[in-house]
């Protein structure tokens, strides 16, 4: 487990976000709220206890899913 970065507060899977860092996803991350585990995770912050998810039905201008904030308990670990 040494060889794994601790990781960080912020973190996103968009390579465009300024909070998207390649190093940590070489290993799979998992993300639990408020207990339970969620697979859909597009960005988390830990410190402001909330994950963004993206909408099944709702598209932003340019096709994009658009992104639904749920708030909680937030904790990011290795699998």
């Amino acid at each position: 487990m040494s060889d794994k970065p601790a990781l960080p507060d912020q973190l996103s899977v968009n390579p465009k976000s300024k909070f998207y860092a390649e190093e940590f996803f070489e290993h799979e991350v998992g993300i639990r709220l408020n207990g339970k585990e969620r697979t859909n995770v597009e960005e988390y912050c830990i410190s402001e206890g909330w994950i963004k998810v993206s909408s099944p039905t709702a598209k932003d201008r340019f096709g994009r899913p658009m992104l639904m904030k749920l708030k909680g308990e937030v904790e990011a670990f290795y699998k």
